[in-house]
C-alpha cells in the first residue's frame, strides 16, 4: 500500500485534487445525477474537466513524485499516477455520490416523505450545509458525516462545536434549524446512525409548516 500512500501524500501536498485543478466534483456530479459510472465520466469529461486535463494532473503528479520525493517512488509509473487521478475524479466521487444517494435520498426522503435537495456550493462553504428541505419560504439545512467503526466521532463533535456558529446563522437567514445525520455501515448497507434525529427534524417541518 506504499503507493497508495505516495500518490495520495505527493497529490495533497502539491494540491492537485483541489477545486481549480479537478473542478467541483461534489456540486457537478449532483447536478449529472448519474444513474451509471458511464454517465457521470462523460458528464465530466464533457463539463468539468477535459480528460486530458486529468491525464496532465497525472503528469504533473509524476514529476512532483519523482523530483521531491524521489527515494520512495521505485515502483511509482506515470500509468499509476494517471490512473490514480481518474480513479479519484470519476470512481471514488461516484462512489461518495452513491453512497449519498442511499443514505439521504433513499433512506431519509422516504422517511420524511418531503423532497431533499443538494445545497448550492455557496451554503456548503458559508453555513456547512450539504442538502436542504423547503418548508415554503423556510429551509432546513442537513450535513451527512460518515462514521467509521466510531472512530471519528471525537473528531466529528469537535467539528460541529467549530461550525455551530455558522449553522446558527444558517438559521437566522433561512428559519429553519441545521440538523447533523451520522451515516455508518452496517453489514453492506449505509444506515442513519442517530435516528433520533429523524423525529427531531420531523417537528422541525411541523413546526415551519405552521408558519
Amino acid at each position: 500500500m506504499a503507493k497508495e500512500w505516495i500518490l495520495n501524500s505527493a497529490m495533497n501536498r502539491f494540491q492537485l485534487n483541489f477545486k481549480r485543478n479537478v473542478g467541483p466534483t461534489s456540486e457537478s456530479i449532483r447536478k449529472c445525477s448519474p444513474k451509471t459510472i458511464e454517465e457521470w465520466r462523460e458528464y465530466y469529461f464533457s463539463n468539468v474537466r477535459s480528460k486530458e486535463h486529468i491525464e496532465e494532473l497525472g503528469k504533473r503528479l509524476y514529476v512532483k513524485i519523482t523530483e521531491v520525493i524521489q527515494s520512495e517512488v521505485l515502483e511509482v509509473s506515470e500509468e499509476d499516477c494517471i490512473d490514480y487521478m481518474l480513479q479519484l475524479v470519476i470512481d471514488r466521487t461516484f462512489d461518495g455520490y452513491v453512497t449519498e444517494i442511499q443514505t439521504i435520498y433513499g433512506k431519509l426522503q422516504n422517511i420524511l416523505d418531503i423532497k431533499i435537495e443538494p445545497a448550492p456550493d455557496e451554503w456548503d462553504r458559508l453555513f456547512n450545509v450539504d442538502f436542504f428541505i423547503k418548508i415554503g419560504e423556510k429551509y432546513i439545512g442537513l450535513q451527512i458525516k460518515p462514521v467509521n467503526s466510531g472512530i471519528q466521532l471525537p473528531e466529528i463533535f469537535k467539528e460541529y462545536s467549530l461550525q455551530a456558529e455558522t449553522h446558527k446563522k444558517f438559521t437566522e437567514v433561512f428559519g429553519g434549524k441545521v440538523f447533523y445525520l451520522f451515516s455508518a455501515k452496517i453489514g453492506d448497507k449505509k444506515e442513519i446512525q442517530n435516528k433520533e434525529v429523524i423525529e427531531e427534524i420531523k417537528e422541525e417541518i411541523a413546526r415551519l409548516t405552521v408558519f
